[in-house]
């Protein structure tokens, strides 16, 4: 007979839509793309499952693997994934979460695509990574618009075609970057990769790579220097006519966390290489593909939010202790509230910045200022609170949380890693004064956009009061990058709750954020805060099973969960 009977444990939170999320859904029609919920729900539904889930444990539980040289002794420099990798990522891609938003007709594309990221973000991130780079790819691509021409359509292709071949016969691509090198890390300009004119409109490229993500991507954007200085390049991995192009994989990293995803050292050894924008201006080619990332980095540091919140509210709304259910005891109520609002103002961020990308790509210039510094603002703020989101998340499932199968731990060594790359803190501060002195209207642009509610919320007018103060005094704004930039994220974040949030989480905010009503911790929100209501936007419905959408494996079928002893294998 068992030992004991199983009680108290919360049920597995599977087979819902992860769309289920008001604030998301607000946003997306306040923002242009109501449009896109059908879709955003099948997404929603995708997500939720429990097959996803237990795909997203396993491309974590086995890691790719560098295949260097073949049984024959020639390289060959392939990356194996496990075949659930593919599986997400051909299911990301039938969901238009690459590319597909720069030629989609149909107005505030971007913010729809935001909006299934920040649902679909929520399975797992390392595949997301080559999905971000291929939608970022695009517009620093068409800086040369005969290779634009070419391989614009197979990037934004919904068919996901694995395998090193020559790009323009596979059914779709996928996009990298290769950028920073051993010395320099952000210090772009002090790379040593260089790139020799040959002559015949190509260049060959020699050197290394310290950190390049998904090196099984069919082509990247790499920067070298050339004879009239640093410059972007096209280098892809198989060159037309399907000869290898001289690229090196030389070692995986190992990584803290995004274990599912490749990420190299790579040696140039007089790889071919086509220019891109102009010579000697490679930065500020490569800065397009940057700034899209960043956007996606924000927006995949809100998923992990929401995610984390939602998990936690669902175990404290079955799990008790102490006489009571834990989502009823007060102190836990402020804790789990407070990881809300800090979710629910990331993800009106995250959209309000990708409908800012729909107008700037329509030729609104004011937009396009906002962009400019509203971007960096986020993506520093936002990444940066996800690394403390995760952890006390983590700390209400308790010793559950703590163990991998409730895959907290998985999110916790994720959180940190959207701050780093695209920029890390210091890089992303700095930017946001660098966007303040060298682009005229970025300033009036960000406080138009926050004082839209100018006399709604005293507490807001005080804020923005401070902050105009705080920009026109020009004492020591290095050191001060960094309050600056939060201080813009925080003002920013409450118009944005005031204009589009649940009044509740808009006067938590307010309180806590702008008031200083707060301590260090998350849980130290007002007593005034209408916590049930706060609580009650990240509770979602199971649908079970039956409504939710088994995820295809290869070939449309189920895919079987490999033992723990088996460890299949695909290339990439």
């Amino acid at each position: 007979m068992p030992a004991h009977d199983v009680t108290n444990q919360p049920p597995v939170l599977a087979d819902y839509d992860v769309a289920q999320d008001a604030t998301l859904l607000a946003g997306l029609h306040a923002f242009g793309a109501g449009w896109a919920e059908p879709e955003l729900h099948e997404v929603g539904r995708l997500a939720g499952t429990a097959h996803v889930a237990e795909m997203a444990r396993v491309v974590n539980e086995y890691p790719p693997v560098l295949r260097t040289y073949d049984r024959s002794g020639d390289r060959i420099d392939e990356v194996e994934f496990h075949p659930y990798w593919h599986d997400l990522l051909r299911l990301a891609l039938s969901q238009g979460l690459h590319a597909t938003a720069w030629r989609t007709p149909r107005r505030s594309a971007h913010t729809a695509r935001t909006a299934k990221f920040l649902v679909w973000g929520q399975t797992e991130a390392g595949h997301l990574c080559p999905v971000s780079m291929t939608y970022a790819v695009v517009p620093a691509l068409r800086h040369a618009p005969s290779l634009a021409s070419r391989f614009e359509p197979l990037l934004e292709s919904p068919d996901y075609d694995p395998g090193l071949r020559d790009p323009e016969t596979k059914l779709g691509l996928l996009a990298g970057m290769s950028v920073t090198e051993k010395q320099g890390g952000s210090d772009l300009r002090s790379n040593t990769t260089t790139a020799t004119p040959t002559g015949d409109g190509t260049f060959r490229i020699l050197g290394h790579k310290w950190f390049t993500s998904a090196p099984m991507s069919d082509l990247f954007l790499v920067l070298a220097q050339a004879p009239e200085g640093l410059s972007c390049f096209h280098v892809p991995r198989v060159l037309p006519g399907g000869e290898r192009n001289a690229i090196r994989l030389q070692r995986l990293k190992d990584k803290l966390g995004n274990r599912s995803n490749a990420s190299a050292e790579v040696g140039y050894e007089g790889a071919v290489g086509w220019l891109v924008g102009e010579e000697g201006h490679g930065i500020r080619t490569i800065m397009e593909m940057v700034s899209a990332t960043r956007l996606d980095a924000m927006t995949a540091s809100a998923a992990g939010m929401r995610w984390a919140a939602v998990q936690a509210v669902h175990h404290a709304r079955h799990r008790r202790a102490f006489g009571a259910l834990l989502v009823d005891q007060p102190l836990m109520a402020n804790v789990l509230a407070d990881l809300v609002v800090e979710s629910e103002a990331a993800t009106l961020l995250s959209l309000r910045l990708a409908a800012a990308t729909d107008h700037a790509a329509a030729g609104d210039d004011a937009e396009a200022a906002f962009r400019r510094i509203a971007l960096p603002v986020g993506k520093y703020w936002v990444c940066k609170r996800a690394p403390a989101h995760a952890a006390e998340a983590l700390e209400c499932l308790g010793g559950n949380g703590y163990v991998e199968e409730s895959q907290m731990p998985r999110l916790y060594r994720e959180a940190p890693l959207n701050s780093i790359w695209e920029g890390s803190g210091n890089v992303t501060a700095l930017d946001v004064l660098r966007a303040m002195a060298t682009r005229a209207g970025t300033v009036d642009a960000f406080i138009d956009e926050v004082v839209r509610v100018e006399g709604e919320d005293a507490r807001l007018d005080r804020a923005v009061e401070e902050l105009r103060k705080e920009l026109v005094d020009g004492e020591a704004l290095e050191a001060r990058a960094r309050r600056i930039t939060e201080r813009l994220a925080l003002v920013l974040q409450a118009s944005l709750l005031l204009r589009h949030g649940a009044p509740a989480v808009a006067d938590a905010f307010m309180s806590s954020r702008l008031e200083r009503d707060h301590g260090g911790a998350f849980g130290d929100l007002s007593p005034r805060a209408d916590l049930r209501a706060i609580l009650e936007r990240a509770a979602v419905e199971v649908l079970g099973p039956a409504q939710g959408s088994p995820a295809p494996g290869p070939g449309g079928t189920r895919s079987a969960v490999p033992s723990r002893g088996a460890v299949p294998a695909a290339k990439g």
